[in-house]
This record gives structure tokens, C-alpha cells and sequence, in this order.
């Protein structure tokens, strides 16, 4: 039986938050939806937590599978779709009570439309809302405004059209993608015209890092340097033009990321310096961005 919408949530040993997840899908106004949970071979006890939720809820399937990272998961969700729309939700974020109708309702109105997306609010480790949410373009977005910045923040935030993946594929599984795979499919699906659009309005909650260390950054920046090359092989002339400035993007976010996970100041100003040095212009495009993060990583250095 087809259903409107297909929503697939990745769980690998996620115990502690996935009840409350979860629940924040059961407790959407359009209910013209499946659920399913592709565990990726977790040790704790995801599973006994989903079963619960598949006694209680007709619409809720499990599905176990050996470990082979989040990306596979995605795309095993994919291949057992049976809606026209797929909506992705990480296992330990949240949406509101109002994303899926929301998210219908811009896809019925344009035809076009590949990817939907929101606002996000920033959660807390321990789920708190921060009152913090993502400021992205949300219309007339270009193949370059995806390549300098992932505008969607998160997988969680993504509805995307089922035919869209029929045409281009699932999720890249090299993990040297790792937390750059899903912006190397919105490009993807981009370069093959579908349209890409955002609602003005806070529709998910994405829980952030608790902790991290230096060597986290470094990897991120390396699955970078890999995510710029995947795109290379199919949108040449927008790496060619402008991966500097992409590249600087990315290095100011790094430097952002430092100060929220509380690194040493020298690590964040390493990444604002690099960020500078890669291309000075990127304060002419975003001045008060560029100047706010350069503050902020430099006051943490006098403190």
C-alpha cells in the first residue's frame, strides 16, 4: 500500500534519544506517513526501544542490518520506500508537530521541487532547545550557494521527491564522505534541475556535539577536500571557479565549530587565519558572518 510520505531514521546505538525522536514523528498533524528504522547493527538496546514502537504503531517497520555507516542505512530506507516523498530523520533530533504537513503542502504547490527544507532550531546534547537557528537562503538558491555551504544543516531537515532519487541515486557510501555526504547529494540532485527550496519556518530540531577534539576538525576538512572532489566529477566548471571560496566557507565554519565545542583559541584562529588566506573576499560577501566569527575566535584568545 503506497502512503504519501516515507520516512526513514538511521539508528546505530541510539538508546538514548531514540524514544523521544521517535515520538516527535508519531506526533505529526499529517499522518499520511511509514516509518522506518534501519538499525545499523547496535550493540545497546535500540532495538527493544523500536519493537516497542512497532507494537504501538502500524506504521513503524524495523530493520536490522550490519554495520555499514549511516549512508548505507539511508539508502537501504530508500529502497523499501513506499512514498512519494522520503523524509530523513537522524535518530537523535526532533521534528515539530507540523514539519510533515508543512513540507506536503510546499511540494503540492511546486512540481519542480526536489529538495524541501526548513529552518532548524539548535538543540543542546541534552536536548535543550538553544533558541539558535539556522539562517539559510531559502529561495532562489544556485548550484554555487550548495557548494560554499550546506544550506539544508542536516539530513533530518531534508524532504526530498522519491522520483528525484530514481534519477540520481541514494547516498554516496565512501566514508571518507563522512558528514559531507548528504551535502554531495543535494548537489547532485541539483545539477540534474531539480529545484531546491526552503520554508520560512522552524520545523526540526537538531541536537549538536557534545565534545570534541582537534583531530575532529582536521578529519572534517579532509572529508571536505573529498566531498570537493566527488563534485568535481560531474560539476567541473563550479569547482574550477570556485573552490577557493567554498573552501573558505568551510574553514570559517571549522573555526565557528572550535569555539562551540570549546577547543583551545589557537585552533580557531588557525582556521580564521587559513580562512582568510584561502580567499580574502569572502568578508565582501558576508562581512558581518566573516567579522563576528573572526571576533569570537579572537577574543577567546585573550581570555
Amino acid at each position: 500500500m503506497s502512503v504519501a510520505v516515507t520516512v526513514v531514521i538511521p539508528a546505530y546505538n541510539a538508546a538514548s534519544y531514540l524514544a523521544e525522536t521517535l515520538a516527535s514523528v508519531f506526533s505529526q498533524t499529517f499522518t499520511d506517513f511509514e516509518v522506518l528504522i534501519i538499525d545499523d547493527g547496535s550493540t545497546d538496546n535500540t532495538a527493544e526501544i523500536a519493537h516497542f514502537y512497532t507494537q504501538q504503531e502500524q506504521r513503524a517497520q524495523y530493520f536490522l542490518q550490519a554495520n555499514q555507516g549511516v549512508s548505507a542505512s539511508r539508502n537501504q530506507g530508500i529502497e523499501l520506500a513506499k512514498g512519494e516523498l522520503i523524509a530523513f530523520l537522524d535518530a537523535d533530533d526532533q521534528w515539530l508537530p507540523n514539519k510533515l504537513e508543512a513540507h506536503v503542502k510546499h511540494f503540492d504547490a511546486s512540481p519542480h521541487l526536489g529538495i524541501s527544507f526548513a529552518r532548524v532550531e539548535f538543540m543542546s546534547s541534552e536536548g535543550q532547545p538553544t533558541g539558535v537557528l539556522s539562517r539559510s537562503k531559502l529561495r532562489a538558491i544556485e548550484l554555487k550557494d550548495l557548494y560554499y555551504e550546506n544550506l539544508i544543516v542536516t539530513p533530518s531537515n531534508a524532504v526530498i521527491r522519491r522520483a528525484a532519487f530514481e534519477q540520481v541515486g541514494g547516498f554516496n557510501q565512501d566514508r571518507d564522505l563522512m558528514g559531507m555526504e548528504d551535502a554531495e547529494l543535494f548537489i547532485r540532485l541539483i545539477c540534474q534541475g531539480w529545484n531546491v527550496e526552503g520554508i520560512d519556518q522552524v520545523l526540526t530540531r537538531y541536537r549538536t556535539a557534545e565534545a570534541g577534539v582537534s583531530s575532529n576538525l582536521d578529519r572534517m576538512e579532509r572529508h571536505w577536500e573529498k566531498f570537493s572532489d566527488e563534485v568535481k566529477n560531474y560539476a567541473p566548471e563550479l569547482v574550477a571557479q570556485h573552490y577557493k571560496r567554498a573552501k573558505a566557507f568551510f574553514l570559517r565554519y571549522l573555526a565557528r565549530r572550535s569555539i562551540r565545542l570549546g577547543l583551545p583559541a589557537k585552533i580557531g584562529l588557525d582556521f580564521m587565519a587559513r580562512s582568510w588566506q584561502t580567499d580574502w573576499r569572502l568578508i565582501l560577501q558576508e562581512p558581518r558572518r566573516t567579522l563576528l566569527t573572526w571576533l569570537a575566535v579572537y577574543s577567546r584568545s585573550l581570555m
